[in-house]
């Protein structure tokens, strides 16, 4: 009997225990991981191949082929294996940047011509290399050409990069162009306004959209439905649209930006400018958007919706649209990262595994290998998402993979919004602007606990909305996987055909002056209107300075000048020995609060720092070296630049 009751104490003690710990971990939040759900593998790749991926695509035997930037196409048996069995199918060919399978043949797009590859004797190499359509080159190295895509009717389209001559130019015909051919070789101009277009795709409904970089006209990452005749915001194309075919009535003389817009104001003022359909938030989201591909059945909860790569962050993000007033727009999200370089191509194998193609020469990513191919696998579990955002009148509907826990969904606290929009203007890339937090008045959440619709004051068409359902969890009391995601609004249900936002012309290129102890921006009136050494950094193309290297003595006075003649923001911050790379990513989390502090991190390891300077800007600070010799950095900790911006500040007795 003693024994019986002792069992009962304990059973009743380890009850109260396990209750009390999981009232604990349910009130902190369960943290998910991406590789709970989804599992990258790397196909092992041949010593002597330098498989720096261009394109991908699988043969109805489930061979995939991968074109290579080397101008290569190689033959791939049996990917998911542990020895896949490797084979050149071609050779020779001018950095191909996309690859497709139809009808027993490859086509890819080389720099000058888009190619028909054909094995007739069957013996695993390409017999027959075959023109379709070719076009003229300005032997510039930026004139690269995305594809192709292939039509349910079976013509192919095509992207056609800008050159690049410190801006972004179209110095041969069609370039800045999609261009829609027919197997034999007809060719259609079908839009443009692209700059540097990588990815190009249809989604289920088979309507065709192109992922676009941040750059000269284009405020940051995006994606554009187009249609024939569409201007996606890059002047430079419209040189050639008064030629024969062109369906763009447009010209370059049209395009300004002498007034203040939005790309989203323009599109409502002009006829035939497209805005996007998306928003990929520069460095919130991604920095070089790249491959479309959509997502089959059986591969989680997501079924229709796009994965879009993204080569600079060497991850993919995910999105959901819908279609107000017959136009495109949605929500981008995170889905998973990690990838061992930066992600250029997407294609799914016929057991819809999705086979990720990878290159970084010359275009930095945080993956550092040069290259790879490596694959994703889902494991059946359904993670706890955000599974799409749905827009209402006055808020929006967020849809859950799993059913939420009443306290916290129901709670207006539990969601913070904010909008921001871009300029349209020839510089290179923006800064979120015009940004303000809106007010989530009510939460109403449906009955079966599978969706949340917020009631939200002041939505503004034409803007990205930073959805933050953070306080959120399931009934197992986890957090989001991801949480956080960017709706793009070009029209709000209920509120006519036309909509236009206001916004005051401002002077969005003018230098952020920084009231800090950290920015001496007047000589010390101990000086006595002297220094010991004067310091002149410049900005240069590429998110460089023109100095890698400074030498000081310890304790010295120094006046350092910053210019910036580029055409981007730059910054400049001296920090302790060893910790530029942990300051870069401080300064990437203050996320859209980071422009009105100059993202200059609050932290110890950062000594001195510069105003955020707009183009053709300087900045002065002055300061006392510091007193222990070493080797201090010099970093620009504006997003995406503190990896390849940088130098070391020595300090020397």
């Amino acid at each position: 009997m003693k024994f019986f009751g002792n069992s009962i104490y304990r059973l009743f003690a380890t009850s109260i225990t396990f209750n009390f710990c999981l009232l604990f971990i349910c009130s902190i939040g369960i943290s998910q991981q991406e590789s709970d759900y989804y599992q990258i593998s790397t196909v092992a790749i041949p010593d002597d191949i330098v498989l720096e991926v261009g394109g991908l695509a699988f043969n109805e035997k489930g061979e995939l082929h991968a074109s290579t930037r080397r101008g290569e196409v190689w033959r791939i048996e049996n990917p998911s294996s542990a020895n896949p069995v490797f084979s050149r199918f071609a050779r020779g060919l001018h950095e191909p940047l996309g690859l497709a399978y139809n009808d027993g043949a490859y086509y890819l797009a080389q720099r000058g011509e888009l190619t028909k590859l054909s094995d007739a004797n069957n013996d695993g190499k390409a017999d027959k290399y075959e023109t379709i359509f070719n076009w003229p080159l300005a032997a510039n190295y930026h004139e690269y050409a995305y594809g192709p895509v292939f039509a349910a009717n079976g013509d192919m389209y095509i992207n056609l990069n800008l050159s690049w001559v410190g801006r972004g130019a179209s110095l041969a015909k069609w370039q800045g162009w999609t261009l829609q051919i027919s197997p034999d070789g007809e060719m259609t101009p079908f839009a443009t306004g692209l700059r540097s277009p990588a990815g190009l795709g249809f989604n289920k409904d088979g309507d065709l959209f192109y992922t676009e970089n941040q750059g000269d006209w284009v405020g940051s990452g995006r994606m554009t439905h187009l249609t024939s005749g569409d201007f996606a915001g890059h002047p430079e194309g419209l040189k050639w649209s008064g030629e024969d075919g062109s369906p763009v009535s447009l010209t370059m003389a049209d395009i300004t930006d002498t007034e203040f817009s939005t790309l989203y104001d323009y599109s409502n003022k002009m006829e035939g400018v497209k805005a996007p359909s998306v928003w990929f938030p520069h460095t919130l989201m991604g920095i070089s958007t790249s491959d479309i591909v959509v997502v089959p059945e059986n591969f989680g909860p997501f079924e229709g919706q796009l994965l879009i790569g993204d080569q600079g962050h060497s991850k993919i993000m995910r999105v959901y649209q819908e279609k107000v007033n017959g136009e495109y727009q949605g929500a981008c999200f995170g889905f998973v990262e990690g990838f061992s370089s930066g992600v250029l191509r997407m294609e799914w194998s016929p057991e819809q595994t999705l086979y990720v193609g990878m290159t970084n020469r010359g275009w930095a990513s945080t993956g550092k290998k040069p290259f790879g191919l490596q694959r994703v696998n889902w494991n059946g579990k359904t993670p706890f998402e955000m599974q799409r955002i749905e827009i209402e009148q006055d808020g929006f509907t967020i849809h859950f993979t799993q059913a939420v826990e009443k306290r916290s969904a129901a709670n207006p606290d539990s969601y913070a919004i904010t909008d921001f929009n871009y300029i349209y203007h020839h510089l290179y890339g923006s800064e979120a602007m015009l940004i303000e937090e809106r007010t989530i008045y009510k939460v109403s959440l449906a009955q079966d606990r599978m969706s949340a619709r917020l009631y939200v004051e002041g939505m503004r068409p034409g803007f990205v909305y930073e959805i933050k359902p953070e306080g959120v969890k399931n009934e197992a009391g986890q957090q989001l996987l991801h949480g956080v995601a960017f709706y793009t609004i070009n029209n709000i249900p209920g509120n006519g055909d036309k909509q236009t936002a206001s916004t005051s012309a401002t002077d969005l290129t003018k230098t952020v002056a920084l009231a800090s102890a950290k920015r001496p921006d007047t000589m010390p009136a101990g000086w006595n209107d002297n220094y010991d050494q004067e310091v002149v950094v410049t900005a240069i193309a590429g998110m460089k300075y023109d100095k890698t290297e400074i030498t000081v003595k310890a304790g010295s006075k120094v006046k350092l000048v910053m210019d910036n003649p580029d055409d981007m923001m730059h910054n400049l911050l001296i920090v302790k020995p060893g910790t530029a790379d942990a300051v870069g990513i401080e300064a990437l989390k203050l996320g859209l609060k980071g422009q009105s502090l100059g993202y200059v991190p609050d932290s110890d390891d950062v000594l001195f720092h510069t105003n955020l300077l707009a183009p053709l800007s300087n900045d002065v600070i002055f300061f006392e070296a510091p007193t222990t010799v070493g080797d201090y950095e010099y970093v620009c900790t504006f997003p995406a630049h503190a990896k390849t911006m940088r130098g070391v500040l020595k300090v020397i007795r």
